[in-house]
Formats: C-alpha cells, structure tokens, sequence
C-alpha cells in the first residue's frame, strides 16, 4: 500500500515543481512580449507581477520584444487628437490627447514607441513623448527655419546595450541660400543638439505633404511628379527614386520594405520597393522597382459611400490601412479583409501616424 502511493507524492511535487517553473517561464519570458495596456492591467495579477512589470529592465526588455503596431494617432487640422485602437481590449494609451504635455501640439511622426510632436504657438518646439508613461522631453530649438508645416521624421531603433532611448530627427526644410532647394538638419538624443548636413537637394519637393517614413537606415519623403526622395542617414546622401502614384498617396512599411499605397477609381493598389538600384540598371533590365503587393477592391457594400473618386491614404503600416472614403475614414486590414468604419472624415483634412504599445523609457 505505501509503495503504491510513493509515486503519486513524488509525481504531485513533480508536478508542482513544473507548475512553479512555468509561473517563472511566463513571468520572465511571456510578459515582456505583450504590449503596455494589458501589462498595465496585469499589475493586479500579483505582488510579483506588479514589481517586475514596473521595473527598468523590464520597460528594457518589453520595448525590444513587442514591436507590432497597436493603434494610429488621428488629429484632424482642427487639433483634435485621438488615438484609434487596433484591439481596444489590448491596446491603448492614458491620455490620448496628450494633455500631460505642457503646451497643446501636432503630431508630426511616430518610431517604435515614441512620439515627436510640434507645439502650436510660441516658439514651436518639438517634444518626444512616450504617451504610455507619460514622459516627455522638449528638444532644443533648430538653427534652421523649418517652415508651418516642418517634414519631420522621427528614428527610434530598440538596442539591446540602451536602457534609455537613443533617437534622431530628421526634417528636410526650404533652403534660405537656394531658391527652390531643401536642406536636412538633424538631431541626435545622444548629442543633444541640432546640426545642419552638408546634403542639398535641388529636386522639386512635395508641398502638400510632410510625412516621412524610416526604413533600415533610409528616410523617405514623396517628391513631386511621383519621385521619392531617399536620404541615407549613415552617408547623409540623396537619392530620387522613381514612382508613379497618385496626388493620394502614402508611404509606408510592409514587412520591414518601403511600401506606397494608393487608391484608383475603385481599387487600393499597395506596391512594395523591390529593387532600389532600379535606376541605374540596363535599360534592357525586366526588373522592376515596385512590385504590387496588393489590389483590392473597394466594395461600396462593405466600405459604404460612393465617392470614390476622392479616396485618401491617410496611413499604411505592416497590415492595416486607414483610408478616407466618402464622409468615413475607415481602418482595413490588408491580409483578413477586416474593416471598420474609425471616424467621420474631417472637412480640413488630417495627420495620422502609426504607433506601438510600448513601455520605451526616456
């Protein structure tokens, strides 16, 4: 009889030992792998859970593990901020019209985490935030003017070996020496300061548009008659791609590769950057440029309204699409086809950048 339940009393502190490790497995190597919001609410899991959630090297390691886009910052030109949630349950922000910083603000672009933002009067600062936390840094004032409407890119990249932020900012502005050409001042965290490259870009820019897109070291801006500028931040050196696209257009990220999606009668066409060096190849060469990534048709049944003529791309990262159709602005998802009516177009036009649920410290 004692022989025979020895094995059970070993199995059940097996089992337990077992039980215990996993505890361990998803406190140490789960967590770091969700975004801030259900973090947030897990505190109330457990003292355990509440003090590692809470600490530095966590914040360290969530920042590095979890990268997916969680929501788009939304702000009509009336000023309005709002931030629109992929999966309300899962992802979200405190205070999603920014309030915590000092002065009311424009977004002007997003990196991994971490907001850069424009206050609307005075002087005009640029501030990054962190909208989770709430922490936010106003960066020094640039030696150059860059304009009302600045082409501002922010560049955040995770590193193992930086517990604190290291980022630049980009902004390609009108040159006050030559008519008609931009030039790029940059600021580095790791700095603190402003400086002017030595680049100067004499190609015609795009007026109407001041969003930029960071990929592998590379930022892009829309040109005008379908160009694309590309600025190397290592060689801080230009290069026009070629791209045909529509006054509607928008530049974004689609598995790590530029990606530029545009909307043509009734259908969203979304190209993805298949050959840089495109431009200096043979002229026999059948490699192209882009090549399409998706085409999709726009169903009035699902979408709704019927001016399609006038559809925008107002932003475009990894899946999901948020398109102005009609009186809508709608968010769709390139890969299951879901869509969901976000918002009431506004009547002036909008900025909307994408963000990560992250807990980046600055």
């Amino acid at each position: 009889m004692d022989r025979g339940k020895r094995p059970s009393k070993m199995l059940a502190a097996r089992n337990s030992k077992i039980y215990m490790d996993l505890k361990d497995i998803i406190r140490e190597c789960a967590l770091p792998f969700l975004p801030a919001k259900s973090l947030f609410r897990f505190r109330g899991v457990c003292r355990d859970w509440k003090l590692q959630i809470a600490s530095p090297f966590f914040a360290h390691n969530q920042s590095l593990a979890f990268r997916a886009v969680s929501g788009l910052f939304y702000q009509p030109l009336n000023h309005l901020l709002s931030f629109i949630s992929l999966d309300p349950n899962s992802y979200g922000v405190p205070d999603p019209s920014l309030k915590f910083l000092s002065v009311p603000v424009r977004i002007r672009s997003s990196s991994n985490g971490l907001l850069c933002c424009q206050g609307i009067t005075g002087d005009k600062a640029y501030y990054i935030c962190n909208p989770v936390t709430r922490q936010w840094k106003e960066l020094p004032i640039p030696s150059a003017n860059h304009g009302p409407d600045p082409s501002v890119v922010l560049v955040y990249e995770p590193s193992l070996l930086d517990f604190e932020a290291v980022y630049r900012l980009i902004c390609a502005f009108p040159s006050s020496d030559f008519d008609g050409a931009t030039e790029f001042e940059i600021y580095s965290s790791k700095e603190g300061s402003w400086r002017t490259s030595g680049e100067i870009c004499f190609a015609r820019w795009k007026d109407n548009s001041s969003l930029g897109v960071h990929v592998n070291g590379v930022v892009y801006w829309q040109g005008n008659q379908g160009g694309i500028h590309a600025f190397d931040l290592a060689k801080e050196r230009l290069q026009v791609l070629s791209a045909y696209h529509g006054l509607n257009a928008c530049l974004g990220l689609i598995n790590g590769k530029l990606s530029l999606a545009y909307a043509t009668g009734r259908t969203l066409l979304v190209n993805v950057l298949a050959n840089v060096h495109q431009n200096t190849m043979q002229i026999t060469s059948h490699q192209k440029m882009w090549a399409v990534k998706y085409r999709i048709h726009l169903n009035s049944a699902v979408f709704g309204g019927d001016a399609y003529e006038n559809a925008q791309v107002l932003c475009l990262h990894d899946d999901w699409v948020l398109i102005e159709i009609g009186k809508a602005v709608y968010t769709y998802n390139l890969k299951t086809g879901y869509v969901k009516e976000t918002c009431k177009a506004p009547k002036y036009g909008a900025r909307c950048v994408p963000y990560v649920n992250s807990l980046v410290y600055i």
